[in-house]
């Protein structure tokens, strides 16, 4: 039991049943105080005006205004930390998505079926991803305008390869870097902690607004110039070689870190096949995931780099690498692009080149 006061929240959702459920297993945790739950998004502004709440969970599909609506002016309004609940559907992937580069802090994927056994499954996720959303900071989402990069030949012929990884916050951070890069970048592999069906959704999204090719990864595709592969929602992604050139490998097996895709085994794999031409930064998110792995890469040769405190939604994943030696280079989010480029140059004086 910590000293801090608990979390106050308010769950708005318009089922009865969703609302019990929800309220119920936060209440659970001496450290989150259920203040009230809302039907609907127009009774939901009447009691955040009346109870100040320090997170909303809301859910995505709801009667007279959609949860996406509601997020907007909640957004533009009173920016506060909310946390969607939403279908394992491809619909609710899109919806999510949409909702999270709004400025949702994190989402809760619900089952269409057996939603009281599986949210009891997913209630310390539950727990842990409104208290977390209780310590961030939000701000209302500032546009920005894609960097236009023009890489040289030289560079983008060469033998970098880049690795990131992601968790809370990483939506809006990964679009971010990844509109930063230019057509001819050198190739990506990403872990961003996320449900399957809401990778390939990701993927689709982000293809459609970087000028480099974004998609989900399949086991065997040939990493490529101009490429990124994102870990798709149920395997761990690794870089393999395979008949003399790297491919991407996927597998199902256990959690690593608590995840499956876990970012430790993308860059476990990285140290071990690519070494001093590896690139690495750990973006946004809760927990320790990548931490290990990027301290790897480091003493392999890579140049890595860590998203800094000012800009992370979430400074965990990023405040863990760098305490254990992982991290070389701190970067504000709107700066990480370039670090990476600048990167794709950089060889550690001494090592020898990667075969």
């Amino acid at each position: 039991m910590t000293n801090t006061k608990p979390v106050r929240v308010l769950v708005v959702d318009d089922s009865a049943v969703m609302r019990d459920l929800l309220s119920g297993i936060l209440a659970e945790d001496p450290e989150i105080e259920v203040l009230d739950t809302a039907p609907d998004p127009y009774v939901a502004r009447e009691r955040i005006k009346a109870l100040n709440p320090d997170v909303i969970t809301l859910d995505v599909e709801m009667p007279h205004m959609d949860g996406v609506t509601f997020l907007r002016k909640i957004m533009t309004l009173r920016p506060m930390p909310v946390v969607m609940i939403s279908t394992l559907t491809t619909a609710g992937a899109e919806t999510t998505l949409e909702a999270l580069e709004i400025g949702a802090v994190d989402f809760v994927a619900k089952p269409t079926n057996n939603v009281a056994t599986t949210l009891a499954q997913l209630a310390p996720e539950i727990r842990a991803k409104v208290k977390n959303a209780g310590r961030t900071k939000v701000r209302a989402p500032v546009a920005r305008k894609p960097k236009v990069h023009t890489l040289s030949r030289s560079a983008a012929s060469g033998d970098k390869i880049v690795f990131i990884g992601a968790s809370t916050g990483g939506v809006e951070a990964l679009k971010v870097v990844l509109t930063g890069m230019p057509a001819d970048s050198p190739p990506i592999l990403i872990t961003q902690h996320m449900p399957p069906r809401f990778t390939y959704a990701f993927a689709e999204r982000l293809n459609r607004e970087c000028a480099m090719t974004i998609s989900e990864a399949k086991h065997g595709d040939p990493v490529e110039q101009g490429h990124a592969y994102i870990a798709p929602g149920s395997h761990h992604l690794e870089i393999a070689r395979s008949g003399g050139r790297f491919v991407c490998a996927l597998n199902d097996g256990p959690t690593m870190s608590g995840h499956r895709p876990s970012v430790d085994t993308l860059f476990q794999s990285a140290a071990k096949l690519v070494g001093a031409n590896a690139v690495a930064a750990i973006l946004t998110g809760m927990g320790k995931d990548g931490a290990n792995g990027m301290r790897e890469m480091r003493n392999a040769g890579a140049f890595t780099i860590g998203q800094d405190e000012a800009t992370s939604l979430i400074y965990g994943m990023p405040r863990v690498a760098y305490e254990v030696g992982g991290v070389m280079k701190q970067s504000p989010l709107g700066d990480v692009s370039d670090a990476i480029l600048a990167a794709c140059h950089y060889v550690p004086a001494g090592s020898a080149k990667s075969a």
